[in-house]
């Protein structure tokens, strides 16, 4: 049974790059441990200056970031030292765990030619046992990635697992994350072993008992339900979804199961105390205004559960 339909709405993560938001979603926090779910592009038009796309170094905790592009290319640079051009089909998944910072930029004006540039970041909230582990970063490479295949049916596993596949993709806690190309007038299914289950449309549309949903849409699905999913042309999905953590506070990049810990990560990003990038350490994004922190109050970082 189709639980909610969640609208993208716009949002900026930096002065030329706009996105489409879907999670956090006011009446729907998470999916699994998915807690944060943004879409950018396709870029159409090129800005005057190829910088301003640039997302500067700021800094996270508690969370894995998760990097998919379906066109383009973006470098990632990071507190560990890391580099890294991550292309179309490869994943970058970087934990924070206690504490990291890093920068995406967009270097290679050619990858920005026809609207090339697309791309879905999400975040995966850490287990309380793995919060404060140590940073770490990987790339993984298309070939690392399997691939299910069905008359109309095309998925990769990007992590987790789901229709029998599995791969060796660093994950925290049970989970499964797909992009799928499915085919017009194509049926097809969700997986059934994990307990919350989502789709984001990217491109194109599909029915759901006679109802139709098109891109921008995420479709979150209740427990142990089996919707009869139809292709209604060629469509571009993102599955995710997985095993609930329970209550999550988040406040601007920082994600945690206490309140104290957010207000420490907002003081160690002050302080400079979350180092930045070495090849990358000439700007960052500064700590933003509180403006849930009421006169004479402690601050509230939003929960998410």
């Amino acid at each position: 049974m189709l639980d909610i339909v969640i609208e993208a709405r716009n949002a900026a993560i930096s002065p030329a790059m706009q996105v489409k938001r879907i999670l956090p979603f006011r009446l729907r926090r998470m999916v699994g441990p998915f807690i944060f779910m943004d879409h950018a592009g396709p870029v159409t038009q090129a800005p005057d200056q190829i910088s301003s796309l640039d997302v500067l170094p700021h800094p996270h905790i508690g969370l894995s970031t998760v990097s998919y592009l379906f066109g383009g290319q973006v470098t990632h640079r990071d507190s560990l030292g890391v580099e890294q051009v991550i292309k179309p089909g490869e994943v970058n998944w970087m934990t924070a765990g206690r504490g990291i910072a890093h920068s995406e930029r967009f270097e290679d004006p050619a990858t920005l030619a026809g609207g090339q540039l697309e791309m879905i970041q999400t975040w995966v909230a850490l287990p309380e046992k793995d919060e404060e582990s140590a940073p770490a970063f990987d790339n993984y490479k298309p070939g690392a990635l399997p691939v299910y295949t069905d008359k109309g049916v095309w998925m990769r596993l990007i992590a987790g697992n789901a229709y029998g596949l599995r791969n060796d993709v660093k994950t925290h806690s049970p989970l499964f994350y797909l992009h799928a190309e499915i085919e017009a007038n194509t049926k097809f299914a969700l997986p059934e072993e994990h307990a919350e289950r989502g789709i984001y449309i990217v491109h194109g549309s599909i029915e759901i008992n006679g109802q139709t949903y098109k891109a921008g849409q995420m479709l979150v699905f209740t427990k142990g339900s089996d919707p009869h999913l139809l292709a209604k042309e060629h469509s571009t999905l993102m599955l995710l979804g997985g095993e609930p953590l329970g209550e999550r506070y988040i406040w601007w990049n920082f994600v945690s199961s206490r309140k104290e810990r957010i207000e420490q990560a907002k003081e160690d990003w002050k302080q400079g105390r979350i180092i930045l990038p070495p090849t990358d350490n000439h700007e960052f994004i500064p700590l933003p205004e509180d403006k849930s922190r009421p006169a004479g109050g402690p601050p509230k970082p939003e929960p998410l559960s």
